[in-house]
């Protein structure tokens, strides 16, 4: 039986997006329903259209108790519609986005909203519920198997530090390639104004400043964070309709994966590299593309080890290479791709349940030539990577607007 991924039947698009600015907890006083209005109010805007327009909702969250999606959503109307709530770790986002995207695909509505916000407590992840089987019991398992465990070091870094450990003892990588995602990241968001973080490092600053987990020092890692995203998803008919096609972003593929048993086998496989090299190739099939046919990449940079492993995963080097990719300069402006240009979740910020989606923004952004001083000349084809540990990869292609 095929695994969840995009079909061909209804056309589907991106009308309009929307996010807050990425915020370390408490920053701002809010709550997630003002992140939650702020953001969907946004894309509404952007789209052209109102809550009224909305046939169906999906809602994601990791932190907070069941149906807030709908607690969300009510001071923009009470319209009786249907809310989902998702949570699917730091994938949630894609998820809700997927979800939204197979619901028009499918037919079922012409409309439908994904949301996904964060509202944070200060400190590093934790599991909520000691009394009950963690979902995340075999990753730590086979962490402490594969690389040992290092108390007092959080879960998240100790799993990604492994994985960057075991390439570096693979195929040489070294703690300066590692530490270059960190310099290409928060140099990417200098000019993005919803960054957490807009200060610039040189590689000196960010191999120096505290180490969290060989080789992950803090600049390499992405900070707690929060606030909201959402984007509006149409049918073609929708796009025709109100005269879209100028600003509509098509999805042109998209695929989820889950763990399988050799997600275990190894450090680099624990962190997703397998499931993000599967969802991949089944977009880049649906697509009709490759990896050289994109232009711009958002993808899931937790910490630095993450995106390197993540560039061989998707295709953009062979198995090995990718620390000399970015030290070639091959995934920054002027180099073969430009990945991150928001700064990535290192650096713009990590609030779990909207990363997929400001993802989203970010790309629907690019290829409609309005992301300002970030602004990937030329942009015409994206692709979005979004992974959680538990597990799941999202996978997602887009094509430009049209010019008619």
């Amino acid at each position: 039986m095929p695994a969840a991924g995009y079909r061909a039947s209804v056309e589907v698009y991106v009308a309009g997006v929307g996010m807050t600015r990425f915020e370390k907890p408490g920053r701002r006083d809010w709550d997630y329903p003002d992140m939650a209005g702020e953001a969907v109010t946004a894309a509404l805007t952007d789209a052209g259209l109102t809550y009224d327009d909305v046939q169906q909702a999906v809602v994601g969250y990791v932190y907070g108790d069941s149906t807030a999606g709908q607690r969300a959503l009510y001071p923009l109307g009470m319209t009786g519609i249907p809310v989902y709530n998702v949570n699917n770790n730091c994938s949630t986002g894609s998820t809700a986005l997927m979800l939204a995207v197979q619901l028009v695909r499918g037919g079922l509505a012409d409309v439908v909203l994904a949301a996904g916000f964060e509202k944070m407590q200060r400190g590093s992840l934790t599991l909520q519920w000691a009394d009950r089987t963690s979902p995340l019991d075999h990753h730590l398992t086979a962490v402490a198997k594969l690389s040992g465990w290092t108390e007092g070091v959080p879960l998240a870094p100790q799993v990604f530090a492994a994985a960057g450990r075991e390439h570096a003892e693979r195929y040489g990588t070294t703690d300066e390639q590692f530490a270059l995602v960190g310099v290409k990241n928060h140099r990417h968001s200098e000019h993005n104004p919803y960054a957490q973080f807009r200060d610039v490092y040189t590689l000196e600053e960010v191999l120096g400043s505290p180490l969290v987990q060989r080789p992950l020092t803090r600049l390499q890692c992405s900070p707690t964070s929060e606030g909201a995203a959402a984007a509006v998803v149409v049918s073609g008919s929708v796009v025709a309709e109100r005269g879209l096609g100028r600003r509509a972003v098509q999805v042109a593929a998209q695929a989820m994966t889950t763990d399988r048993p050799d997600t275990f086998e190894s450090a680099v496989q624990l962190v997703g590299s397998g499931l993000t090299r599967e969802a991949a190739e089944r977009v880049y099939e649906e697509a009709g593309l490759g990896p050289d046919d994109v232009d711009v990449i958002e993808l899931h940079d937790c910490f630095s080890t993450n995106e390197l492993i993540s560039y061989e995963a998707l295709g953009l080097c062979e198995p090995g290479a990718s620390g000399r990719l970015v030290a070639d300069g091959g995934t920054t402006y002027g180099g073969r791709w430009v990945v991150n240009p928001s700064g990535g979740l290192i650096s713009k910020g990590h609030p779990l349940g909207a990363t997929g989606l400001a993802q989203c923004a970010e790309l629907t952004w690019q290829l409609r030539g309005e992301a300002d001083g970030r602004q990937v000349a030329g942009a015409r084809t994206a692709l979005q990577h979004n992974i959680g540990l538990g597990g799941a990869a999202v996978v997602t292609i887009y094509r430009g607007p049209t010019t008619s």
